[in-house]
Order: structure tokens, then C-alpha cells, then sequence
């Protein structure tokens, strides 16, 4: 499988290529320039096809895999432009060029396109976003689908793992309880905690299966943050006592969040049964063991 990865320096994009073997990818950067990438702006293939066109002029390519979006909840609720730029317009563009090329799509989105009402969710139940964000991400989906019916579709949500530049929850909790200092953490959240070399895994599986459409792909538990972020620390021997529990509400945050989310697996695992879907102790020793990116628990 030869791939083209938008988003490589991510940590989506980087478990992909990761999992694919670099020799077999060219990866697409923007704000993080990664030697032997391609460099694009999402914005700039939103209203210039020809950028999208022109990654494929240097394949062949068997798949596209857009693991690039704009995931900055908050952002997005005051930059709404940039962000159906990024999570709508763009991939439009890069699933268009794929299908014009021969090539398979994967389109990574969110459990955000729900309200949080009544979680945690199928992949046939109906969406309802409540946030900027999750609006743009599932006029994403529809786009896509639009440019080829026969993308696939991954929703995830709360993904952590290995990371070049630590951007994620894990990185956070790691740097502030082995610094001493306190952790808020919302206990009133529910989702499902994906371990990001699950979701490449899962995702290059379900490529080679030839399925299209929706799927979730996420971790086998739903809990909320606050739960998530003891049984990380405890499992890499961080400090759970300074974890404090705090209600949405509290943190007056701009963007509404899908409280009682979370996606079902029952698809996942009956498509491709063989790939791992880790529990949280079982992905932080997995991630222990076999170090990439920026080192963690040690930050």
C-alpha cells in the first residue's frame, strides 16, 4: 500500500506512518515542516484544487488519508471561515484529486458530530453537533462523500499516544503532575480514550478490507475525563491525588461539549476482529515499551 498522509507531522498522521513504513508514504506538513514532506495548507486546497491535483501527480498513490483538520474546539467556535476551510472545503478537495487519481480515501472525524444526549453512539445514529467544530467536521463527511461515495469514514475521539511535538492530553498530564502541580480534569465528560497506534492500525485494516462508509474506530471503554486521566497516571506511576474533578460548566469554555458521548465498536470489531482496540493500561504499557515521537511519561 503506497499512501499519501495529509497531516503527517499529527499524531494521527504519524502513527499511520508509523505503521505503513515511511518508504511507502509521503506525508503532507503545514504549521510543523517535516523533512522529506510535502508542505500544504488545507485553507489553500479548500479554493486551488490544483494543490490536491498536484499530490497526486507524485504517486501513484493506492489511498489518501486525511488526518489533518482543525481540531481546536475553541478556535473553530470563533473562526468559522478557517474552519470549514480546514475540516470541510479542503478535504472536499484532496478526496476529489484521490478519486480522480484511482485512489482510496479515509476521512478521520469526530464522536462531536452528536450532541452528547445520549451516548455512547453507533455509526447509524442520527448526528446532531452542537459546537462550530462539530457542524464543520460533518459538513466534512457529507463533502466527502460528495466528491467519492465510496470514502471511508473513521470516527474517533480523545486520541493519545506518541506524538512528535506532544500535543496531547497524555503529554499534559505527564508534565503537569511530574512537575507537582494540579490537574482539572472534567467529570462530566463522557467519551471513549483511543489510542492513536490502535486507530492507524485499525484504519490501514480497514482500507485493505475494502470497506467504505461510516465506522468508529475508538478505545474499548467509555469514562469520563476525569477517570481517564487516574487510570493513565496510575498506570506510568504519576500521582492521582492531584487530579481534581470539575464540571464543564465551571471552565467556561466557548464551544458546547457532547457530555454523554462515546462510540460504540461493535462495527470495528466485527470488520476487522484481529485488530487490537487497547484498554488504557494496556496502551500506556504498549506506548512504554515502545517509545516514539517526544519521550512520556518523562516530558
Amino acid at each position: 500500500m503506497h499512501a499519501l498522509v495529509v497531516g503527517a507531522s499529527g499524531q494521527v498522521g504519524g502513527a499511520l506512518v508509523e505503521a505503513l513504513g515511511p518508504e511507502r508514504v509521503l506525508g503532507t506538513t503545514c504549521r510543523n515542516p517535516v523533512e522529506g514532506c510535502a508542505h500544504i495548507d488545507l485553507r489553500e486546497c479548500a479554493t486551488r484544487p490544483e494543490i490536491a491535483e498536484g499530490l497526486f501527480a507524485r504517486g501513484p498513490f493506492d489511498v489518501l488519508f486525511v488526518a489533518a483538520a482543525m481540531t481546536n474546539v475553541e478556535a473553530c467556535e470563533s473562526r468559522r471561515d478557517e474552519a470549514l476551510a480546514m475540516n470541510r472545503d479542503g478535504p472536499r478537495a484532496l478526496v476529489g484529486a484521490a478519486r480522480a487519481a484511482g485512489a482510496r480515501s479515509v476521512l478521520f472525524s469526530t464522536e462531536y458530530v452528536f450532541d452528547g444526549a445520549a451516548g455512547p453512539y453507533g455509526e447509524d445514529d442520527a448526528p446532531a453537533p452542537i459546537s462550530v467544530y462539530g457542524r464543520t467536521k460533518l459538513a466534512g463527511e457529507a463533502f466527502a462523500r460528495s466528491a467519492d461515495p465510496d470514502v471511508l469514514i473513521l470516527r474517533t475521539t480523545v486520541v493519545y499516544g506518541p506524538d512528535a511535538h506532544g500535543r496531547n492530553f497524555a503529554y499534559r498530564l505527564a508534565s503537569e503532575l511530574g512537575a507537582g502541580r494540579s490537574l482539572n480534569a472534567p467529570c462530566d465528560q463522557v467519551s471513549s480514550p483511543t489510542y492513536n497506534r490502535d486507530l492507524a492500525a485499525a484504519a490501514i485494516a480497514l482500507v485493505k478490507a475494502g470497506v467504505t462508509g461510516v465506522v468508529n474506530v475508538v478505545g474499548p471503554e467509555t469514562m469520563d475525563r476525569a477517570t481517564f486521566a487516574r487510570r493513565l497516571a496510575a498506570a506510568v506511576d504519576l500521582p492521582t491525588d492531584r487530579i481534581t474533578d470539575v464540571r464543564t460548566e465551571s471552565l467556561g469554555q466557548l464551544a458546547a461539549r457532547p457530555l454523554q458521548a462515546g462510540l460504540r465498536t461493535d462495527l470495528v470489531r466485527r470488520l476487522v476482529p484481529h485488530i487490537p482496540l487497547r484498554s488504557v493500561e494496556d496502551a500506556a504499557r504498549h506506548w512504554t515499551d515502545h517509545q516514539r515521537g517526544k519521550p512520556w511519561p518523562t516530558t
